[in-house]
């Protein structure tokens, strides 16, 4: 489980490798991960683009963006929670992942939140800081 926390906006990630999907005989490995965003601060966020950073095990980075995620911007009020599943292939048996999500305040001021960096490993990979 990994963990940031943003202007009092909770991000916590959680990879899972997903061998039934995945293919290592042709260079396919891939990952489900849930996201939980939880507003432990006192005003109305909402959730409007991500950004994805997505390195391989060989150092290629992907990057991603793109309105909302999984086709919803969500409201957080305060104490409020959004979760969410969705997944990532690379052509590697290992790589990580990082990012930000921009929120805006129910005042009208945008901001990024940070995702924190994840590491994307199969069970038979050497375990190494990606």
């Amino acid at each position: 489980m990994y963990t940031a926390t943003t202007r009092a906006i909770r991000v916590t990630v959680r990879p899972q490798y997903l061998p039934d999907q995945s293919d290592p005989a042709k260079s396919q490995y891939v990952w489900a991960y849930q996201v939980r965003i939880e507003n432990t601060g006192d005003s109305t966020v909402q959730l409007r683009s991500r950004h994805w950073k997505i390195t391989d095990g060989l150092g290629r980075l992907q990057e991603v963006r793109g309105p909302g995620v999984v086709g919803k911007t969500p409201m957080l009020r305060p104490g409020e929670i959004f979760e969410y599943t969705s997944g990532t292939p690379l052509s590697t048996p290992s790589g990580f992942m990082s990012g930000t999500y921009q929120m805006v305040s129910d005042s009208g001021e945008t901001f990024d939140i940070e995702i924190p960096a994840f590491s994307l490993d199969t069970p038979a990979a050497a375990r190494r800081l990606n």
